[in-house]
């Protein structure tokens, strides 16, 4: 069973505040065992220096036959065991106990007939020192990865905010718009050293400039070409219908349309290209429009009426867009082709092969068909792209039952 974690819980911001929370605890830890050890050492050294030094003073005394000093005695009362029988088998020793609720350091050594001189030391400044010292560690601790938390934090959330900002930019670049750049204000500056972030924002803001050139380049030789053409093609369409009947001059009339239409198609998917259309939107019935496009069409396309709808849209647009989407159906699919209006909503279906996979995963690709379908693939790149100019949303997909369908998606209805 694979747990789930929280989105958040993979963001660089987390990870890098988790990872300062445990040096800077690993860090003071280690800090703290130090000094404590050090000071411990010292504090018990000094304590087990002073024991000793009494303890020979007691046992001079004793053997001189004086009366012993205060805190000395013979198996004092409190002497703990592992002490007493280190003196007992002929060697001194020290060793820090509690005595009467007091901590207390002892030190001890052999006296004559087997018995143990002991004398006694407070130990209570020296331990009250040591837990001070302690809690000094532990607080000092406590506030030293406090503020070196805060500190990483609002480092590293100044750079993942910059990150962040580069990832939307490369978003928008990815959905089409050429127009997006990051402009880091650290790159903007030679005199502030570079990060690594200036740097991929950097690279970003050429790769989207040298993307939006060669764009731009491609527009214009389109178009270029395009109006090139128009110009001999009205001359040749003009000198096709001067032949004489009959079916070669047909057949030129009709490579000649065919070339005029590919022509038009090219200049209009400049003109989309460009993002300067115009809508001139009025009030229009979808019932009747639907109508209207049917028969311009001149095929036996069913439409359906479910729900009529009154929708703010560009008439021309909203015709050339369904236009395309009913010459599809009926280029590439198979009867019956139904036209079904549903409030804002149109849908186009045939009874074919349906869309190819390329298409319902990418979209229209321009001169692109498959099994060896006649066209340029273009009617269907010029509804997309017109459609966009609307406002609306073109959705493509194959029904259950078989064929291909293509929603299309207007505004809210008029009142």
């Amino acid at each position: 069973m694979r747990l789930a974690w929280p989105q958040w819980a993979g963001t660089l911001a987390v990870k890098a505040s988790a990872f300062l929370i445990v040096m800077s605890c690993a860090l003071a830890a280690l800090l703290g065992v130090l000094v404590h050890v050090s000071v411990t050492d010292q504090t018990v050294g000094q304590a087990r220096s002073l024991a000793l030094s009494r303890l020979r003073d007691a046992t001079r005394e004793y053997e001189a036959g004086d009366a012993l000093m205060p805190g000395a005695g013979l198996d004092p009362p409190g002497l703990p065991a592992p002490l007493r029988r280190l003196a007992l088998s002929g060697d001194r020793g020290t060793m820090v106990d509690g005595h009467q609720g007091r901590p207390t350091m002892w030190a001890a050594g052999p006296a004559a007939g087997h018995r143990a001189l002991a004398v006694q030391v407070d130990y209570s400044q020296q331990s009250r020192t040591i837990e001070g010292l302690d809690r000094s560690i532990v607080w000092s601790s406590a506030l030293a990865i406090g503020a070196t938390v805060l500190v990483g934090a609002f480092a590293v959330t100044r750079v993942t905010r910059r990150l962040h900002a580069t990832a939307r930019v490369a978003r928008r670049i990815s959905a089409g718009d050429l127009d997006a750049r990051v402009d880091d204000p650290r790159a903007k500056d030679p005199s502030r050293p570079q990060d690594e972030v200036a740097a991929v924002a950097v690279a970003l803001d050429s790769m989207a400039s040298s993307l939006q050139g060669k764009l731009l380049s491609e527009q214009r030789f389109t178009a270029d070409v395009a109006h090139e053409l128009r110009t001999p093609l009205t001359g040749l369409h003009a000198a096709a219908e001067l032949l004489p009947p009959g079916r070669p001059t047909e057949l030129v009339r009709d490579r000649v349309a065919a070339l005029r239409t590919l022509t038009e198609d090219l200049l209009e998917i400049s003109r989309l290209d460009t993002g300067r259309e115009k809508l001139e939107a009025d009030t229009e019935e979808l019932g009747a429009l639907a109508r209207r496009v049917v028969r311009a069409s001149g095929t036996d396309t069913e439409v359906r009426i479910v729900r009529d709808a009154r929708v703010e849209t560009d008439r021309r647009r909203l015709e050339r867009v369904l236009g395309n989407l009913v010459a599809n159906a009926h280029k590439h699919g198979a009867p019956p082709v139904v036209l079904t209006v549903d409030g804002p909503v149109v849908t186009v279906r045939d009874h074919g092969a349906g869309f190819p996979e390329y298409l319902l995963a990418h979209g229209p690709q321009r001169f692109r068909t498959e099994g060896g379908a006649k066209g340029h693939g273009l009617g269907l790149t010029i509804a997309l792209g017109q459609a966009e100019v609307l406002g609306a949303r073109l959705a493509f997909g194959n029904a259950v039952g078989g064929g291909a369908v293509a929603v299309l998606r207007l505004g809210e209805e008029s009142r």
